[in-house]
């Protein structure tokens, strides 16, 4: 089958953005399928084509995954009518290819919601097969942040959310609590799968050369962050557990942020103005550089804002490169990531806005090395036998596959 796959913010692993799409698409070719990939320019992200746009996109092959990338440059620092916009104009110019491409079967991923406008269109106009894969519960995460608080703009985001869900044959959700999100606005369960991100054992099996940055010592316990610093990511929680460990003395342990995002500036110069040099921050980096730092990094952070909607309705790219890299996790908010590491003992999880555990944590990890290592390694354990994503990939795929079958089934019997 031929699959038209809709990501805005697609990225091989030259990029320093997630690799999901990559690796899924990836598999549909192992599995003797064709993919066309439709994506804009995403800051951090990296799609592998280098030839000039022509017309406001490029065309090329990349791992034998067939590209289509719009000129549409987007930003995580970017403001929200910048964003919204580039949103619209990506969901527009993808309904002319959901017109005009020929393929067996539409696949859309969030976010943005917006990237499944073109397969509602195709799905009724065209009668195509339609997966949705939910990778966030919108406008209910943007509505318990308060980022978004216009009512229209919301009503509007619902609406697309209940069109989408309701026009897809088939759907996927990436944490326990978006599948239940997605059944809570009516869909039967047995049109949804639960297919999590996944670890990436072969880039992080220790192969690539291990770094610190020049300011953390050999001797430091270093903790690191490695994803995007916006409003969602709370991580001013990181530099006030910092501080709590400078007020301890604690110099030895060292917490790294490394990425980008539109509230980067505004940690560095809240660090700088609290004198915390035991925070350091580092622009991102692509898989196997990150795989580097991870083989010499003692703990990986998982941080997010403390709002109940992320609890269980979040599947972080993160977490899933921690473990697969062996590292114990430090989680610093409820949800089923935390209950998973409490499950497991490969980590430790602590409650939201409360600096002095968080800092205890660290105290605890870099006092007892030999017990950090094997919670690492029940972190690995874990990722191999449950998140392995070549493992995931396969159920992924079973599923499109299946959502071809039934929906030439029931053209058949309408026939």
């Amino acid at each position: 089958m031929k699959v038209l796959y809709f990501h805005q913010h697609f990225s091989t692993p030259k990029g320093s953005a997630g690799i999901r799409s990559y690796e899924m698409a990836r598999k549909l070719v192992a599995r003797g399928h064709q993919v066309t990939m439709v994506c804009g320019s995403y800051s951090g992200g990296e799609t592998g084509l280098s030839t000039a746009f022509a017309h406001g996109r490029r065309r090329g092959v990349v791992d034998d995954i067939e590209i289509i990338e719009f000129d549409l440059a987007y930003s995580n620092g970017d403001g929200f009518v910048k964003r919204a916009l580039t949103f619209l104009k990506f969901a527009l110019r993808s309904c002319g290819l959901a017109f005009t491409e020929r393929y067996d079967v539409l696949f859309a991923t969030t976010t943005p919601l917006t990237a499944g406008v073109p397969c509602i269109l195709a799905r009724w106009l065209r009668g195509k097969p339609f997966v949705f894969e939910v990778r966030d519960l919108w406008p209910e995460l943007p509505r318990a942040m308060g980022v978004i608080r216009n009512p229209l703009v919301l009503g509007a985001m619902s609406a697309l959310e209940w069109a989408s869900y309701r026009s897809a044959h088939r759907l996927i959700g990436l944490s326990p609590g978006i599948v239940e999100g997605i059944a809570q606005r009516g869909v039967p369960r047995e049109r949804i799968a639960l297919v999590p991100n996944g670890c990436d054992l072969g880039i992080f099996a220790g192969t690539a050369e291990p770094w610190r940055p020049p300011q953390v010592r050999a001797t430091d316990l270093l903790a690191v962050f490695a994803g995007t610093h916006g409003m969602a990511n709370g991580l001013d929680a990181v530099l006030d557990a910092a501080a709590e460990l400078k007020r301890r003395g604690r110099d030895d342990i060292k917490l790294l942020l490394i990425g980008q995002g539109k509230l980067k500036a505004g940690l560095q110069a809240r660090a700088e103005r609290e004198g915390l040099d035991n925070v350091v921050f580092h622009d991102a980096v692509n898989k196997v550089r990150l795989a580097g730092l991870m083989a010499a990094t003692d703990v990986g952070l998982q941080i997010l804002a403390n709002v109940p909607a992320f609890y269980y309705g979040t599947s972080p790219n993160k977490f899933f490169d921690y473990i697969a890299a062996g590292l114990p996790v430090l989680n610093n908010y409820p949800g089923w990531l935390a209950e998973l590491i409490g499950q497991q003992r490969c980590g430790f999880a602590v409650p939201p806005d409360n600096p002095a555990v968080f800092a205890d944590a660290l105290e605890k990890a870099a006092g007892d090395r030999a017990a950090l290592k094997v919670m690492g390694e029940r972190g690995r354990a874990l990722a191999e036998k449950e998140f392995d994503r070549a493992l995931l990939a396969d159920r992924w795929v079973d599923w499109m596959e299946s959502t071809q079958l039934s929906a030439r089934t029931v053209h058949s019997r309408a026939s």
